[in-house]
């Protein structure tokens, strides 16, 4: 596996033939010895596959450092959040030129009054490889913060509790919890999720500030495999919520937040396949649950009495609209609706005097919730962006009607949103299915197939990409290439059916819609073959291994960022975080069925000698959700195989980082122009 001097070569890892069994089908797994990371000659070929990256794209290394400086050049280094009220106290952070992290502030009362510094980031950060913080809640008195952060990037978390009034951590400590963690109402006692040996969270505890960790009582522990567990409040601060939830199933416990040594009660017992979420108002719940239909209804109940027999409908499910989200104010209620792959909000007066669907200026965007903590506010506050609308944070009065916007996101360098068109287009899948692209250029684009061009992509757990903004997407843009993103079915774009249409035993459409994107692409004169290059990261990474395999010949350049490529051997090996939680979305590769199904679109299982287009994964040493191995396996076997020369097949492993990369801000702005000089040089863009 030595790689030659120079690394002008690609390193050659050793063939150790594993025959794989099951179901009478067998298998072999040449590169299966990867998985050892203790194993020494696996860290030697990690640092010789970077090292041979960084050689075969050392003729860009002046391109790069000129996309990073044009991104940092793009955003504003010195800058603030909108503070957000919770009580007397405003809370924002603030991240200074320079710097990597943010900083956590409050103020008192307004914005006049002295500020107090919360959390430093770049402190906690210093001499640290890798930071991202997780929890950060102050207590209902605001007197304590519970906070948590992560230090390797495996997305194992340690809370930690500051007084406030001195800013000294406490001596609680508490290690292996994950991101969710709520206080109850005596500002003494908090809840918090804790991990299995798979990284699962699967337990709930209660810890009260000051007494020893290994007092902490465990309140629910989550034995079905397939769930995870997480806690939450009411807006109005009346009810804690214990949420057990898999891929297609919820059930939650309530228990009053004022009586926190109290006994959680289930809500509404776990059916499966049928998922809810409750906000509470004036003595009743409010339950957005999809029994009746896949896109949800809505319906309330007396906290008295849960029984189905004594809900009442507000909301009937509606086709082709999917409720995904309410949420309960004092004076209204604020529904987010999805319809015709667009995020609508709307917002009714609980005393009938309004219900309004709150108008967008763009007729393709994104919108959601911001920081709404104020249960008693008639402002609701709301982001909105588009692909060529910078994020935006708008707060809403209710009552009135009236909008104020509360900051645009700085473009620095004289951006001018009218020279880029952005368009909705849609390409018929092979059963006919109309598929949503969002699609971005300069205007006065020529539609002559000449252009480069960017798809990307995701297609999974009914997760949906919106058309939003990023600065550094201009990098693209401006060197002419078209941008677009593939609405394709596994993602939820057209609402939960989309979901469903593209998992399971049908997850097949997910790649067919895709390249049914690409090809409209190219038939409408966007780009051509020789011009396009696609990108997915982690189930998309998975989108764009199968989708190499089936059309080689339709892409130019492949960026996989950790992708989900040894797909059949991860669903077969239950130790793995996510292998048994997903069966609902991939299957049960212990059935035959699922086997042969998962089989024949495994992008590891489905290499075979064809010329690939150039290809780039990414992966993270730490990464417990894709484990590196993954496309450190993919890549060599894809070199094995590929009969296609001059074509760049190359892995970059981030030795001390997990699933989301480098955690720094100007790091990130270093691995983006990394990806995009890759791009650039593969469609030899001038």
């Amino acid at each position: 596996m030595n790689a030659p001097n120079g690394f002008l070569q690609p390193p050659v890892p050793r063939k150790l033939p594993r025959p794989i069994t099951i179901h009478g089908d067998t298998r072999q797994d040449e590169y299966f010895w990867l998985r050892d990371r203790e194993d020494p000659a696996v860290t030697r070929h990690l640092e010789a596959e970077n090292a041979y990256t960084e050689a075969m794209l050392a003729p860009v290394a002046a391109l790069r450092d000129e996309l990073y400086q044009e991104m940092v050049a793009r955003i504003e280094e010195a800058d603030m959040s909108v503070p957000a009220r919770r009580g007397d106290f405003l809370y924002y952070s603030r991240i200074g030129k320079g710097e990597q992290y943010h900083c956590y502030f409050r103020r008192q009362g307004s914005m006049e009054a002295p500020e107090q510094l919360l959390l430093d980031g770049n402190a906690m950060a210093a001499g640290k490889e890798y930071y991202r913080l997780g929890n950060f809640e102050p207590s209902p008195d605001q007197r304590l913060l519970a906070y948590s952060a992560d230090f390797d990037g495996d997305e194992v978390y340690t809370i930690h509790l500051r007084d406030l009034a001195t800013g000294i951590d406490q001596a609680d400590e508490i290690p292996n919890t994950y991101y969710s963690l709520e206080w109850a109402n005596d500002s003494r006692t908090f809840f918090y999720t804790v991990l299995d040996g798979a990284k699962r969270p699967f337990q709930v505890w209660r810890h009260e500030a000051g007494t020893p960790v290994s007092a902490d009582s465990l309140i629910h522990e989550e034995t079905d495999e397939r769930f995870t567990v997480s806690v939450s409040k009411t807006l109005d601060g009346r009810f804690l919520l214990l949420e057990s939830h898999s891929l297609a199933t919820s059930e939650i416990r309530y228990l009053d937040a004022g009586d926190p040594g109290g006994t959680f009660r289930v809500a509404l017992p776990r059916r499966h396949e049928i998922e809810y979420e409750l906000t509470h108002r004036e003595g009743y719940f409010y339950i957005r649950i999809n029994d009746t239909g896949r896109g949800f209804r809505l319906v309330r109940t007396a906290t008295a009495s849960l029984a189905e027999n004594a809900w009442e409908e507000l909301i009937a499910h509606r086709p082709g609209i999917t409720l995904e989200q309410a949420v309960a104010f004092q004076a209204h209620l604020v529904l987010v609706e999805r319809a015709d792959g667009l995020r609508k909000l709307r917002v009714q007066a609980f005393d009938g005097s309004s219900d309004r669907v709150l108008d967008m200026p763009e007729p393709v965007y994104t919108t959601s919730l911001g920081e709404n903590y104020e249960y008693g506010t008639t402002v609701l506050r709301f982001v909105y962006t588009s692909l060529v609308a910078p994020r935006s944070v708008i707060d809403y009065d209710m009552a009135t009607g009236q909008r104020e916007v509360r900051k645009v996101a700085v473009v620095r360098g004289g951006y001018d949103p009218g020279n880029y068109t952005t368009e909705r287009h849609y390409a018929q899948a092979a059963d006919g299915t109309a598929i949503p692209i969002s699609v971005v250029h300069r205007a006065g684009l020529r539609r002559d197939g000449s252009a480069p061009a960017l798809l990307y992509g995701y297609g999974s757990y009914g997760l949906t990409i919106e058309p939003g903004f990023l600065h550094e997407r201009l990098s693209l843009l401006d060197r002419g290439f078209v941008f677009a993103i593939a609405h394709i079915r596994g993602g939820a774009e057209m609402g939960k059916e989309w979901h469903d249409h593209g998992k399971l035993l049908q997850k097949m459409n997910t790649f067919t819609d895709f390249i049914a994107a690409a090809e409209h692409l190219i038939a409408q004169g966007f780009t051509s073959p020789g011009r396009l290059a696609i990108e997915g990261r982690s189930a998309g990474g998975l989108l764009m291994g199968a989708v190499t395999n089936l059309r080689p010949d339709l892409f130019h350049a492949v960026v996989a960022g950790v992708p989900f490529v040894d797909t059949l051997n991860t669903c077969l090996d239950a130790t793995l975080p996510l292998t048994v939680g997903e069966y609902d979305e991939w299957g049960n590769s212990n059935q035959p069925e699922f086997y042969q199904y998962i089989k024949s679109y495994s992008p590891y299982d489905n290499v075979a000698p064809r010329p690939y287009p150039h290809i780039l994964a990414t992966a993270g040493l730490n990464d417990p959700r894709v484990s590196y191995w993954e496309p450190a396996k993919w890549i060599a076997r894809l070199r094995d195989n590929n009969t296609a020369s001059g074509r760049l097949i190359l892995l970059k492993t981030t030795m001390g980082a997990g699933h989301f990369g480098k955690s720094g801000r100007y790091e990130r702005f270093h691995d983006i122009a990394f990806d995009y000089a890759f791009m650039i040089h593969a469609l030899a863009v001038e």
